[in-house]
């Protein structure tokens, strides 16, 4: 059975830093790509940043560059989404997303709201103060 648990999220004020895991089980971790989405109050789910885990490529959303950066330890099969100088709209709950890399096109696929992921974790809230 594909788990995927996130932790990490909590409260930061503007200019802060918080480091998401997403802990991955029941899959071979290295077949697939992992992503992270963000769903704010009222707008739809967004791609945030992606990554292929078997060669280490990865995706990020515009607003996202240069301030986020996603990792992985393949040890422990859990994925690390790095955010730093985060601002207020970047308040969301972030969900982490499995797929089988596959066919799957990594930027289409995460540039999207994540139709093409089939295995969700439960999301972890992050809320940014001005």
């Amino acid at each position: 059975e594909v788990q995927l648990v996130e932790s990490g999220g909590g409260l930061v004020q503007t200019g802060g830093s918080l480091r998401l895991s997403c802990a991955a089980s029941g899959f071979t971790f290295d077949h697939y790509a992992v992503g992270w989405f963000r769903q704010a109050p009222g707008k739809e789910r967004e791609g945030v940043s992606c990554m292929n885990i078997f060669d280490g490529s990865t995706y990020y959303t515009d607003s996202v560059k240069g301030r986020f950066t996603v990792s992985r330890d393949n040890a422990k099969t859990t994925v690390y989404l790095q955010m730093n100088s985060l601002k207020p709209e970047d308040t969301a709950i972030y969900y982490c997303a499995a797929e089988p890399m596959g066919f799957l096109h990594l930027n289409h696929a995460c540039s999207g709201s994540g139709d093409d992921y089939d295995y969700w974790g439960q999301g972890t809230q992050v809320t940014v103060s001005s």
